[in-house]
């Protein structure tokens, strides 16, 4: 099946999540702005997803730059991401580089899994992070460059174009989470302001007969950070775990971003805000293969994930979630997946 076509059959149906929008929150009037954040915040305190529309990243026609016609900025990525990976494997593994730990650069297929599963997901990977800092290194503090891949000059500024993008997304929705929690308005933009958010640019290639067969493209995980925005992928298979154990399909629709919250934004609400465990399925074709551009906001280093006393307030007084760092949180997720030790 080709991308296109996957792409196309998504568009008949309807989304299975809130949906948000984006001009809502933007627009000066009080009452759509209390509106996107009644949304946002009850769709996250109660599944940990919406979609958010209406969000001003240029993209609609996702498969165009893999057909290599003239794409927008989402095309534009999709169709570099297509010819970075398309390249020999000895190429791409010159962009890896072990000690980064999967930071930067290229990630190899295979070697990054799931919080406590045994077999490896079957996708490989490349992470874009900020650029440039705007702020020098704290102390005991080390911040990544970025590589590019110099066979495809235009990866570098429409990757970042796209990065630009989505913090602008992202700085709304973390916005509308401290609103609707009552907390100041910079809560969360505060400690992800030059933080270590990345995008990462994801290549599920098809399902090969030889892979384990307890292998799936992403297995059943939830996310390190603050929040995730998932640039519309070029096909299903993402899933949401529901309260009742049964799993829920999130379509790719047009015009659409996938929002989720991560562990890092539970830990400081105290679990108001829910991280959602999720999944990406392995396609009924085996000769389908997928590209998919989370973006993960991430704090800076060095602040604070400790839960807010309001949210243990709203917990009944309990305090669920330990005192900890972004650096600390991270360091010990990063071993628990396999990309350092």
């Amino acid at each position: 099946m080709s991308l296109n076509r996957s792409h196309q059959q998504n568009q008949q149906k309807q989304q299975t999540i809130p949906v948000a929008d984006l001009q809502d929150f933007l627009s000066g009037d009080p009452s759509r702005r209390s509106r996107f954040v009644s949304t946002v915040g009850e769709a996250l305190e109660d599944i940990g997803f919406f979609a958010l529309e209406n969000h001003g990243v240029n993209g609609h026609d996702l498969a165009a730059g893999i057909r290599g016609e003239q794409p927008d900025l989402m095309g534009k990525a999709y169709g570099l991401a297509q010819r970075f990976f398309e390249l020999e494997e000895s190429k791409k593994r010159s962009y890896e580089n072990l000690t980064w730990n999967g930071q930067r650069g290229f990630t190899s297929f295979g070697r990054e899994h799931a919080k406590d599963a045994k077999a490896p997901d079957l996708k490989e990977f490349w992470h874009v992070g900020r650029e440039p800092w705007k702020t020098s290194a704290q102390a005991g503090v080390s911040r990544l460059d970025n590589v590019w891949p110099e066979e495809i000059p235009e990866f570098k500024p429409v990757m970042l174009e796209l990065y630009k993008g989505m913090e602008r997304c992202a700085v709304s929705v973390l916005q509308a989470c401290a609103e609707y929690l009552g907390e100041p308005r910079d809560t969360f933009t505060g400690i992800a302001e030059d933080g270590d958010t990345i995008l990462r640019i994801i290549h599920y290639p098809p399902v090969g007969s030889d892979s384990d067969p307890s292998s799936i493209r992403a297995a059943a995980h939830e996310d390190i950070n603050l929040i995730t925005l998932l640039v519309e992928a070029t096909s299903g298979g993402l899933e949401l775990l529901q309260h009742d154990g049964t799993w829920r399909p999130i379509h790719a629709l047009s015009g659409q971003i996938i929002v989720d919250a991560g562990d890092m934004i539970q830990n400081l609400t105290n679990g108001v805000l829910r991280s959602t465990t999720h999944r990406v399925v392995n396609p009924d074709n085996s000769r389908e293969r997928r590209f998919s551009m989370p973006f993960f906001v991430h704090p800076r280093s060095e602040a604070s994930l400790n839960p807010l006393a309001s949210c243990i307030e709203r917990m009944g007084g309990k305090k669920l979630y330990p005192d900890i760092t972004a650096k600390e949180y991270l360091a010990q997720r990063l071993a628990e997946i396999g990309l350092a030790k």
